[in-house]
């Protein structure tokens, strides 16, 4: 019988408490070899705590983390030479070029001299950052500053990439770069984690864990996620998308509203009960709205209302 292959991030039982609050409550997870694994959720949910506690940058509490069949608590930096962490704020040196960069992080990482124009060349090169390397980093865009530091992540070939919310602040057409670069990344067996508040980018990971005040509320792949909806998603256009936000909170039925700038997207348990009644006390309230149709969720939809299922319990 062929063994298990040993995932390449373990986290057993992880806690982290700071004062008055447990960022990490007993979470469990596996990412195995080339996944792209998501970690999402709204900003203080957790997600910077799990994927510092995976570097080796803080001990948790209780719990393990193992890189590679590595616990990263007994031997961090033996773990710390099968991974690369890029932080929010990654450490370039904005008053050196991006070559000088690149070097500078060959030099931490310790890559043969002998190496070292093997594989800047070509990273440089598949990044588009390669008409770039005589200027200073401190020059660069925020997305082409990002490229570069993936760039310095990985001059040293990690099996594993660990990313805390990289395109924070980046344009979406940069963001689009982003994410076919972390794609070629998996194609040649990288692991990556990455965590982001961007649900809508969440939908790219291969798998993905709903953060939520320090737990894990589901995980599981984007589809299998969407399939969870409770319910149907109804979708209402208006110039008064707002106020009917507020008046079809009250009515039956409905599980949740979320505005979406000129539409609101609203979660019901039965749309052919609710979309008669619906567009009844819109009509009866003299608010102007285009037909109420059924709408595929978005991740923030979807994020909502599984949500407030755990929660209710319903």
């Amino acid at each position: 019988m062929t063994p298990e292959p040993v995932p390449m991030v373990e986290a057993k039982k992880l806690v982290k408490h700071f004062p008055g609050v447990f960022a990490v409550k007993e979470l469990s997870f596996s990412v195995g070899k080339g996944e792209i694994f998501g970690l999402a959720g709204p900003d203080g949910a957790g997600k910077t705590t799990v994927i510092r506690l995976l570097a080796g940058v803080m001990p948790p509490d209780s719990g393990t983390a193992t890189i590679d069949g590595i616990d990263v608590v007994r031997d961090p930096e033996l773990a710390k030479q099968h991974l690369s962490y890029m932080p929010q704020r990654f450490g370039l040196y904005e008053d050196l070029t991006v070559d000088e960069n690149v070097r500078f992080y060959a030099d931490i990482f310790e890559v043969p001299v002998a190496l070292r124009d093997q594989r800047i060349g070509p990273l440089l090169t598949s990044f588009g950052m390669e008409p770039f390397r005589k200027r200073l980093a401190g020059q660069l865009s925020g997305g082409m500053k990002q490229k570069l530091g993936l760039v310095c992540a990985l001059i040293h070939t990690p099996k594993i990439l660990l990313l805390d919310e990289p395109t924070t602040g980046v344009d979406p057409v940069s963001r689009r770069d982003f994410w076919k670069i972390l794609y070629g990344l998996r194609g040649e067996g990288v692991t990556i984690l990455i965590s982001t508040a961007y649900l809508e980018e969440a939908e790219r990971c291969t798998r993905l864990a709903l953060f939520h005040q320090g737990t894990m509320a589901y995980c599981d792949t984007p589809a299998n996620l969407k399939a969870k909806m409770p319910g149907k998603l109804l979708n209402i256009a208006s110039p008064e998308a707002r106020e009917i936000q507020k008046r079809i909170q009250s009515l039956e039925g409905i599980a949740g509203a979320l505005l979406m700038g000129d539409h609101v997207h609203v979660a019901v348990d039965d749309d052919q009960k609710r979309i008669p009644e619906i567009t009844r006390a819109l009509s009866e309230a003299g608010l102007p709205f285009e037909p109420v149709t059924v709408t595929e969720p978005t991740m923030e939809d979807l994020f909502l209302a599984l949500l407030k299922k755990k929660e209710t319990g319903s």
